[in-house]
């Protein structure tokens, strides 16, 4: 696995990726708030962020994961290959370049709460809305430096 920036000819894959992982991960959300969220992710959030993708031997991207500044924005892996060592590659190549972290984690989604726990963040405060005002608290979290 390589993990190289990302080129807007990835951004059709990494949508792919985007919208199978949400679907299996946030049951909270209805099939209307992920077809709104598909555009912004594609038109706004792409660019807005410092992207990064996992890509395999043939250049196919596995996961992906966007920066601003310290924030992890998002982290998405291709859910078949979720429990592989992707999430943690990609965050550990975010430690590299930044040596804390923070990420907002939907409070309604276990599975990645627990994954950036079981990497060492922690929270820090919550917020019973997203960022879009929507009821879907939020967990606040960092990553500590490390000594």
């Amino acid at each position: 696995m390589i993990i190289r920036q990302s080129i807007a000819a990835d951004h059709p894959q990494l949508l792919d990726i985007w919208l199978r992982a949400v679907r299996a991960t946030h049951h909270f959300l209805q099939a209307s708030d992920i077809d709104a969220l598909l555009p912004q992710l594609r038109d706004v959030y792409f660019q807005a962020v410092e992207l990064w993708v996992a890509v395999d031997k043939e250049d196919r991207p596995l996961g992906f994961i966007g920066f601003n500044g310290n924030h992890v924005e998002m982290l998405f892996v291709a859910p078949e290959h979720h429990g592989q060592g992707i999430g943690r590659a990609l965050l550990d190549f975010g430690r590299q370049k930044h040596s804390v972290m923070s990420v907002d984690v939907n409070e309604q989604n276990p599975q990645a709460v627990g994954f950036y726990r079981h990497y060492g963040f922690i929270q820090t405060g919550r917020s019973p809305l997203d960022g879009e005002g929507r009821p879907f608290p939020l967990l606040h979290m960092s990553l500590p430096a490390q000594a």
